[in-house]
């Protein structure tokens, strides 16, 4: 809406508001000193702005932004509860209706070439509640951090990169002569170790203690050669695609911050999908 013409009023006439004439008003902008009814009227540091001014103002503020160039957001990290919440419904409809879902949408090797749509489904499939407990707690403790720094769209990248690339994990790490070759595999551990993986290069640029991440790293890691039916072969590729994002994310020249970080994004999909199809490739798969 354009600004509307305002001059001097006649004589002996009540001042009125210049984008409502209907509503007289005796209480000045400060900055324009037009008047302005209580709708268009703004509380200022010293009195008040009428709602152009405030508006012509804001053009020369810049948006504050973080180490990593995302715009400093106050509200929810939307994309941290979306990712939780589609598990949890996909978990329920599982347990309540669909048991046999992990069998269509969980990672098996091979079938990767077959059904690619594996290599991320997987990531929203769980198998016991404390599975989905453990991988979402972890998402939601990690993933809000990481979402204020990185942004929306780049904490959407390095969740589902990592996923993808705890799926390429399995593929590269997985003997076609053992039994995992035909094993299912379900969860969103490759995208929390993506996470696990990323803090650490965060918690590094930021000049923070990063140890107590590493430590978590090496517990969960090691888990995984313990107990019998945890693929770390999964939270390996998760771990590695992580690493990769985070590093390219963090280190980015400010100058050329989002450029670099789209192609070093675009990067690290493309090497995980070439060794993907090598593999496959390899393997007879294709």
């Amino acid at each position: 809406m354009t600004d509307p013409a305002w001059g001097p009023q006649a004589p002996g006439q009540d001042p009125t508001c210049p984008r409502h004439p209907d509503r007289v008003s005796y209480v000045r902008c400060q900055r324009c000193e037009r008047p302005t009814c209580p709708e268009c009227q703004r509380a200022a540091a010293v009195g008040i702005q009428c709602v152009d001014c405030v508006r012509e103002g804001s053009r020369g503020v810049r948006e504050a932004r973080t180490a990593f160039g995302a715009t400093l957001r106050r509200g929810r990290p939307v994309v941290t509860l979306t990712m939780i919440g589609i598990c949890v419904v996909v978990y329920l409809f599982q347990a309540s209706v669909a048991p046999g879902l992990p069998f269509f949408f969980g990672f098996r090797p091979f079938l990767a070439a077959a059904e690619p749509w594996r290599f991320l489904t997987a990531a929203f499939l769980h198998g016991q509640l404390l599975h989905i407990a453990f991988n979402l707690y972890a998402v939601w403790i990690f993933g809000s951090y990481l979402e204020q720094q990185f942004g929306r769209l780049r904490f959407a990248a390095l969740y589902l990169l990592s996923a993808f690339g705890g799926s390429v994990g399995s593929l590269l790490l997985i003997s076609p002569a053992s039994e995992g070759w035909g094993g299912i595999s379900v969860g969103a551990s490759g995208a929390v170790f993506g996470l696990f993986g990323a803090l650490v290069l965060v918690q590094r640029k930021l000049n923070q203690q990063f140890g107590q991440i590493v430590v978590l790293i090496v517990i969960n890691g090691a888990i995984g050669f313990v107990l019998p039916n945890i693929a770390w072969q999964a939270h390996l590729g998760g771990l590695v695609t992580g690493l990769a994002l985070g590093a390219v994310f963090a280190y980015a020249p400010q100058r050329a911050r989002t450029p670099v970080q789209v192609a070093g994004a675009v990067a690290v999909a493309a090497v995980l999908v070439v060794a993907a199809v090598a593999r496959m490739a390899a393997t007879g798969l294709i």
